[in-house]
């Protein structure tokens, strides 16, 4: 079969990511260090019903993927949302929403580049933290800038060593579950016995100043779930959208189920959750448990405790490498989906051989750059405040998605348009979107994570302010 490609614009982006790469982005999307190593602090905050909290977060999560599918299938475009709410809402609400997820992953690549120079310094100590995450910043900007389909190539890689890793530690903790070998702690019934499922109520003041219970691990859950938006950003560059989108798009619902709740399902079986701490999580524990094993390999026992580190290791590394090249990737798309609108530098545009936008990808890189920097210059409290910017940024996100579907469905209703791909329940989900959402808001305001809260009509008001001035100097320069 010909390529659709052969024909297509010099000045477009290339539909250069196939199926596979779709489906693995998507998946890859859903899985991060959030859910290696960020499962501790919610599980200490609601006990095994941390569970539930992951599969109600994961629903809306995916309500939320199917009303953006719905619009991405039926315009693959560049600058995915922020095109959407450009043409659907308005001049401000494309500015903001685009420049809000820039700057959203910008400091989400700031603290994985970070991490990637503390993993490597783990097998490396002698390597300086910034040269490792120098090497890393160059090798993840230059398979970007070579073409999409190296980047969906190496997505596919990082998302099939992460895919592997959640599944064997499934599989080897169900072995010791049921064959015992998971010792006499091992046990169904530890997802009940301590405290019941509910060992810390839904929402309660703990006596010394916080918050536990449900509903105060929710905002931490939800955050796990930041990125499975990224499949709106390859819309422009996908082969056969209308048939890899929705594909990808129904079956994050499904990934969620089993690699998330059914993963916690068996892996909360394993030992008594008040042994989880906030520097642990159940994944740690099953290569914990791999402690007393061993196997023979050319004639030499190599024992599991030696490479129990080095496994978990490679497996956050990856999950970082994975992150981080997603960031690279998604970000440049923004821009250039920005620089299309007017609403960024229109030199943000300009693609190069291989139909990569060159330009956005270098000036996101210089920013992530400055990032590490500040990183490691800044006090402590400033870089709370950063990252307290990044919940915002994600809130605002997934709040004009479902806002901006609303208005979209409209417009497609009088113009008596049926969509190939609808949204599930429309509009109920989207409302239940929204609710959830504010709930959250008001949760984080409740359990003492204000910062954020008050951080978002600082962040809006910034943006207006930011739009106004853009606008009037094009307004300037028009007049002249």
């Amino acid at each position: 079969m010909e390529s659709t490609n052969q024909n297509q614009d010099p000045q477009q982006l290339k539909r250069g990511l196939q199926n596979r790469h779709i489906q693995l982005i998507a998946l890859g999307g859903a899985i991060g260090t959030g859910l290696f190593l960020g499962i501790g602090p919610a599980a200490v905050l609601a006990g095994p019903s941390v569970i539930l909290g992951y599969a109600m977060a994961g629903i809306i999560a995916f309500f939320i993927m199917r009303q953006l599918g719905e619009m991405v299938v039926e315009e693959p475009v560049s600058g995915s949302f922020s095109h959407f709410a450009y043409r659907y809402w308005g001049s401000f609400a494309g500015f903001a929403s685009g420049w809000n997820y820039w700057i959203l992953y910008i400091l989400v690549s700031m603290s994985e580049l970070t991490a990637i120079g503390v993993y490597v310094h783990f097998w490396w100590p002698e390597v300086p933290l910034w040269a490792s995450s120098l090497f890393f910043f160059v090798a993840i900007n230059a398979l970007n800038l070579s073409s999409v389909k190296v980047y969906g190539e190496a997505e596919f890689w990082f998302s099939i060593v992460k895919v592997v890793a959640i599944i064997a530690m499934i599989v080897f903790g169900i072995y010791l579950l049921f064959s015992g070998s998971g010792g006499p702690q091992a046990t169904v019934a530890n997802l009940w016995n301590d405290g019941g499922f509910f060992p810390k109520g839904l929402l309660g003041y703990d006596g010394s100043g916080g918050y536990q219970g449900l509903f105060s691990a929710i905002a931490l859950i939800m955050f796990s779930f930041g990125g499975l938006e990224l499949i709106g950003i390859t819309a422009a560059e996908a082969d056969k959208p209308e048939k890899t989108i929705p594909k990808a798009t129904n079956q994050v619902i499904y990934r969620i189920l089993i690699f998330y709740v059914g993963a916690l399902i068996i892996l909360f079986s394993l030992s008594p959750w008040k042994s989880i701490t906030t520097d642990s999580s159940p994944f740690v524990m099953v290569f914990d448990s791999l402690k007393g094993f061993q196997f023979s390999l050319f004639g030499k026992t190599i024992y599991f405790t030696s490479l129990i580190a080095n496994v978990l290791n490679l497996i956050v590394l990856t999950a970082a490498l994975s992150v981080y090249n997603s960031c690279v990737y998604s970000n440049s798309r923004m821009l250039f989906g920005l620089a299309e609108q007017g609403n960024a530098p229109r030199f943000l545009s300009k693609l190069n051989n291989n139909h990569v936008p060159v330009n956005a990808i270098l000036v996101s890189g210089l920013f992530a750059a400055i990032c590490i920097i500040v990183n490691k210059l800044i006090p402590e409290k400033a870089l709370e405040v950063l990252m307290s910017l990044v919940v915002s940024s994600l809130i605002i996100n997934w709040l004009m998605i479902s806002v901006v579907h609303l208005k979209f469905r409209k417009v497609k209703q009088e113009e008596q348009v049926r969509t190939k791909f609808p949204s599930f329940i429309y509009p109920l989900s989207n409302y239940i979107c929204l609710i959830f959402l504010v709930g959250i808001l008001v949760l984080m305001w409740i359990t003492g994570m204000k910062l954020p809260v008050e951080l978002i009509p600082v962040w809006v008001l910034f943006l207006y302010i930011c739009f106004w001035l853009i606008n009037r100097q094009r307004r300037q320069v028009q007049q002249v």
